[in-house]
């Protein structure tokens, strides 16, 4: 789990410093003591973690953590405990007052690495999932999506073509990928995306997927080939 600190008093740092190599659970990106740099990192990198003095020149914690369009987790760590109730506000994950042990810095760590877990796990299931859900008219089907071959756009429908059945909806090929999941399927036709998966040949013109022939557009060919490593 990445992470960085912030603190205006070096002693401190070093604490976190210390701590963090001894954890053997975090991978600490960079310390700061002065808080506009590390506004600047956390806009252009990512981090999973932040260690956030409260009381510090220019900035406080609290209106540095405010301020950040994408927020990491967060424990503020700070002499005081004025703003305990205000970090919780800001969903911190722990508050830690100073002079800071190792012991009750690790359950603050182990609490952000249950969290860091389950969001892990959680955006490993959106990056893969197994159905999509499709409306047709009324009805509103659950798909496996690795039972679909292909769709093919029929004037302002598109068909979801399966083994046993096709599924007409309501949908333009631009926004598809909102429907299915873009890693498992590509586009070789302004009318057609295909299931990589079922794809058996293909040829100059066309791809092949069991007895259904789809032609190859130009346009979208050197995408296709770079998804299937054929260039």
């Amino acid at each position: 789990m990445n992470c960085i600190a912030i603190d205006d008093e070096p002693k401190a740092l070093e604490v976190i410093e210390r701590y963090c190599a001894k954890s053997g659970i975090l991978t600490l990106q960079a310390s700061f003591r002065e808080p506009v740099k590390a506004m600047e990192f956390l806009n252009r990198a990512h981090t999973d973690l932040v260690f956030l003095d409260i009381n510090m020149p220019g900035i406080n914690g609290i209106e540095l953590f405010s301020s950040l369009a994408v927020k990491p987790m967060v424990v503020f760590t700070t002499a005081y405990s004025d703003y305990a109730v205000e970090s919780y506000n800001l969903n911190a994950i722990d508050y830690l007052l100073k002079p800071i042990t190792f012991e009750r810095f690790l359950t603050a760590v182990n609490k952000a690495l249950s969290l860091h877990s389950l969001k892990s796990n959680s955006q490993r299931k959106d990056e893969h999932p197994e159905y999509a859900f499709v409306k047709s008219g009324p009805q509103t089907y659950q798909v496996k999506i690795a039972d679909i071959l292909y769709l093919e756009k029929d004037g302002n429908y598109i068909s979801v073509v399966l083994n046993e059945k096709k599924i007409l909806i309501r949908q333009n090929m631009a926004d598809i990928f909102k429907v299915i999941p873009a890693q498992n399927f590509v586009r070789v036709h302004k009318s057609f995306v295909v299931a990589i998966r079922h794809i058996t040949m293909v040829e100059n013109h066309q791809v092949i997927i069991g007895a259904h022939k789809i032609p190859i557009g130009s346009t979208y060919r050197d995408e296709m080939k770079t998804r299937l490593g054929l260039l």
